[in-house]
């Protein structure tokens, strides 16, 4: 469908966007001299302002006010259709939507929305069915707050209590509250500065969480007793490397708490006697870099002693293979093959129940779930039916089950939730995703191709369209890639989506290499020194889209976020004549900075993932190469939106707004850079089911804009 309206930089032409003011900072690292103009945009006191948002310095917040305000006028042509597409996106949502109850004892647990409700409602019902009782209402609970997030919530062993985390600031700096689920109060515990998990031991007096340092880094585990200050609380854990995170989980058996400590290549895991609280930890198998594993709990039966099953990538087993070892003896040395390693099946994740161990594995792109059975050890798998999807399986709370669950969907297909007895081979559905303004999956189309790069690898592309779009080159493709921390993309369903491919534009996902849709080589070859294949698969991914006919070079708004905003800022410097238009989502951009400024709460883990420049002048070299900021220069760019968030703690609010400031200074023609930044948010955005929904309304408001296509009235599905 070709452009029906003025081209949007003419309709822009008169709007004078802010410019940054030039203050150069220079910085000398391995003999090479930076010069940083606009480093003054990051503020002094960012610690302060992740906790205190109005702390923010003056000036920035002045300069970063002035390019929302002029954000605002440039997409004030678009503020009907962000409209009509939040109603539309709305609409496909059921209002009242509930996940499926998850059994646990005498009691089944779940979270639902109300009609016309932001935030989750916690609730149980007595197992098999009968009252409802909200234990934590989401919508009470944020009420009258500018943002308010639920980061994790779990009930006590004896079904007493809930343990719960807010932020409410977007920072990622939760305080854990206790509610008494027989009251309905909260306790006078509290617990700030948290980030993750929230485990509580068998005794349902103690819980295990992980608590943030003064960078935001998530480097120790404490032991809180109910009824207690929280300056009373015991520390469990501590990692003393700058360089690894620390997590907590439990194991299903619930016997054991697991402290795992790891950054993207390495981990470390150690137990805790979950009976046993104050007990001291057991380490499972001391770190060596590039080992990666983790663990799961088989109690001993039929005279065999408790052991572990261990999922993990030692001696060459790059797509990872499973071992067990006695829980006596659990150290490496003692490991045994259960399943091998086999090359090209990418052992994804594991689940061990009572008799049966689960896994979730990816060969030739698809997923699937193989179950064995601890007995006899015989396999089967389950089978699905589509050639493209997406597959996810969970335990849920209890152990002594032969039942799993399961979500698969297809781009085309809405989520299909399944219940399935591992005895009898038998599937239950539970739940199927609805559309309540109504869809029609045989109106659309789901494909994947391949796209050769340039050094002879095939990039999986994933195709959404209607059946009637017409596939002579003139349709506009909305490309989507991410492309790191091993991170795939898979083909699943997105409500949202439907507006763009209405309207005639293709919905397209570049698998590229970063992630692991092609095994873990695939993630290995889009890392470190061979960054740059993310890049060049992506381009890839849209010329072959072109090469097939399907659009033109100048029709391909490309969209990523976070790490693939990266993406996105690489690919606007090496090909800006492909792409019509640029959607960078908190863009991590100001790659070299970032990872020179060890201060940071990312920056020592990112190491594995993209090099030490600090240290390592290879890695500088390498870095500075492609870093997007570094590499803007004086040429014609696509038109861009960048995104960001004041209290982004993963990609600080300064990166887009350095790399808009620079793009701003050299970008030739009359293309349009405009930055929003949530003065209220962090990295996820707004907060809230339908606010959400709105920043998705607005990205795909520039994306038709720009393409032409915002007159075009949704074709009826």
């Amino acid at each position: 469908m070709i452009a029906n309206s003025p081209p949007f930089a003419a309709r822009n032409r008169s709007l004078s966007p802010p410019r940054a003011e030039k203050r150069p900072v220079a910085t000398t690292h391995h003999g090479v001299t930076i010069v940083d103009d606009y480093a003054w945009l990051r503020a002094a006191n960012w610690q302060e302002v992740m906790r205190k948002p109005e702390t923010l310095e003056s000036d920035i917040r002045a300069y970063l006010e002035a390019e929302n305000a002029h954000t605002d006028a440039v997409m004030g042509g678009t503020v009907e259709l962000q409209a009509t597409l939040f109603a539309e996106m709305k609409a496909r949502l059921k209002p009242d939507d509930s996940q499926v109850p998850q059994p646990d004892g005498a009691h089944e647990y779940y979270a639902r929305y109300r009609t016309g409700g932001q935030h989750p409602l916690i609730c149980r019902m007595p197992r098999g069915g009968g009252d409802e009782t909200i234990i934590l209402d989401g919508d009470a609970e944020a009420e009258g707050k500018a943002y308010w997030q639920l980061s994790a919530s779990a009930h006590s062993p004896d079904h007493r209590l809930l343990a719960y985390g807010v932020d409410d600031k977007g920072s990622e700096l939760a305080t854990v509250r206790f509610r008494d689920l027989a009251t309905g109060l909260d306790l006078d515990d509290a617990i700030p500065d948290t980030r993750g998990s929230l485990v509580w031991a068998n005794d349902s007096a103690t819980l295990f969480y992980v608590k943030l340092d003064d960078n935001q880094r998530p480097q120790s585990v404490w032991r809180h007793r109910i009824g207690n200050p929280a300056t009373s609380d015991v520390e469990v854990y501590a990692e003393a490397d700058p360089g690894f995170f620390v997590g907590i989980s439990a194991t299903q058996s619930q016997k054991f708490v697991t402290i795992v400590a790891h950054d993207h290549q390495t981990s470390e895991v150690h137990l805790l006697d979950a009976d046993h609280p104050a007990s001291d930890l057991r380490i499972v198998e001391p770190r060596a870099a590039g080992h990666e594993y983790g663990i799961e709990h088989l109690p001993g039966t039929d005279g065999r002693p408790d052991r572990l099953l261990i999922l993990t990538n030692t001696d060459g087993a790059e797509d990872f293979k499973i071992c067990e070892a006695p829980l006596a003896t659990p150290g490496k040395a003692h490991w045994r093959d259960v399943v091998g390693h086999r090359s090209g099946r990418l052992i994804l994740e594991t689940a061990v129940l009572a008799r049966h161990m689960v896994r979730l594995e990816r060969e030739d792109g698809l997923p699937r779930i193989v179950v064995s059975d601890h007995a006899t050890g015989s396999e089967h798998e389950i089978a699905f039916p589509e050639e493209a999807y997406s597959l996810s399986m969970s335990t849920g709370y209890e152990f002594d089950t032969d039942l799993i669950r399961f979500t698969y969907a297809s781009m085309t297909t809405p989520n299909e939730t399944y219940d399935y007895d591992m005895a009898t081979r038998t599937r239950t559905l539970r739940k199927r995703q609805e559309i309540p303004s109504g869809h029609d999956a045989s109106q659309y189309v789901t494909r994947r191709v391949f796209a050769p790069a340039p050094d002879g690898e095939r990039v999986p592309v994933s195709l959404l369209y209607r059946k009637d779009t017409p596939l002579d080159g003139s349709a506009a493709v909305l490309l989507y890639g991410y492309g790191a921390y091993g991170i795939s993309m898979p083909a699943g369903f997105a409500t949202s989506r439907l507006s763009l491919v209405d309207r005639g534009m293709i919905f397209a996902i570049a698998h590229v290499r970063g992630g692991k849709d092609r095994g873990y080589r695939w993630y290995k070859d889009g890392k470190l020194d061979k960054k740059t294949n993310t890049f060049s698969d992506f381009i890839a991914a849209g010329r072959h889209l072109v090469a097939m006919g399907l659009t033109a070079e100048k029709r391909i708004v490309a969209q990523g976020g976070s790490a693939g905003g990266m993406l996105m800022g690489a690919v606007a410097n090496m090909a800006p004549e492909l792409f019509l238009g640029i959607i960078a989502d908190v863009p991590f951009v100001d790659v070299l900075n970032t990872m020179l400024d060890k201060d940071l709460p990312l920056t020592p883990p990112e190491y594995p993932e993209w090099g030490n420049p600090l240290d390592d002048a290879t890695a500088f070299a390498t870095i500075r190469s492609y870093s997007p900021y570094d590499n803007v220069r004086p040429q014609a760019y696509p038109h861009i939106l960048a995104y960001g968030g004041l209290t982004d703690p993963r990609v600080t609010y300064w990166e887009p707004a350095k790399w808009v400031a620079k793009l701003r200074e050299h970008a030739t023609g009359d293309s349009v850079t405009v930055l929003k930044i949530n003065m209220t948010a962090g990295h996820g955005g707004a907060s809230g089911r339908y606010e959400g929904l709105k920043e998705v309304a607005f990205d795909y408001a520039f994306a038709l804009e720009v393409a032409g296509l915002s007159g075009v009235s949704p074709a009826a599905a």
